[in-house]
């Protein structure tokens, strides 16, 4: 049974990666706060179903994502067509984004707590579109050969400058909206997106030239976010 000891592998290096995490909760709920487990029997049932959604989450990244990502790098880049790339990697970084929960939860509380005048659906847009911007760029640099501490640097020396600038309501959110972009959908397509361009592209390295893309969509939405909020205060 090839495919039941592969699935019983799978489940155990997951366990492995999970325990630290239980452990930890154990340790502080029973030996710091001296408290035993309030419902018990749902805390572990909570725990079986967390390890079953992470094994068929990262079965679909193998399964689905990944081999997806990096064939239609490999086919656009065959394509030889630079624009219909660019538009293929604008538009993967903003749908991965716009409907992101997270991203609608930070903008939603920032609606509400600015008495509406940070609009969630903008913020929502903006950000998705700064990502989609971003992952253009990084498929730009992938192209070009360009090495990417040049773009990170100069990105971030940008965004302290426009810090310095920006109404302090916002500045907050513009970090908050960098780190809520790296969400489960986006990281593995935008990652696998990268490793198959880098592979597809004579002389390029995909460990050196594949990865980065990340980078850049956490990058970019704090200084839209910043700019957008000059604009609104």
């Amino acid at each position: 049974m090839p495919l039941l000891r592969k699935i019983a592998s799978a489940l155990v290096e997951l366990l492995r990666d999970v325990l630290p995490i239980i452990l930890v909760i154990v340790f502080f709920q029973l030996a710091v706060l001296g408290q035993p487990f309030p419902h018990l029997s749902e805390v572990v049932w909570g725990m079986v179903l967390v390890v079953i959604g992470l094994f068929l989450f990262t079965q679909g990244l193998e399964r689905g994502l990944f081999p997806l990502g990096e064939s239609l790098a490999y086919d656009f880049a065959r394509k030889g067509s630079l624009l219909w790339l660019l538009v293929f990697a604008f538009t993967i970084g903003y749908a991965t984004t716009v409907a992101e929960p997270a991203l609608l939860a930070v903008a939603e509380k920032a609606q509400e707590i600015s008495a509406g005048r940070l609009d969630q659906f903008m913020v929502r847009s903006v950000v998705a579109a700064s990502v989609g911007f971003a992952i253009a760029l990084g498929v730009l640099r992938i192209l070009l050969g360009h090495p990417i501490h040049y773009y990170i640097i100069g990105g971030y020396l940008l965004i302290v400058a426009v810090t310095s600038i920006a109404p302090r309501e916002v500045i907050g959110l513009a970090y908050d909206s960098g780190g809520v972009t790296t969400s489960t959908v986006t990281v593995p397509l935008v990652a696998a997106l990268g490793v198959g361009l880098a592979s597809s592209v004579e002389g390029r390295n995909p460990l050196v030239d594949g990865f980065g893309l990340i980078a850049f969509a956490s990058l970019t939405p704090i200084l839209a976010v910043m700019l957008y909020g000059i604009w609104v205060y």
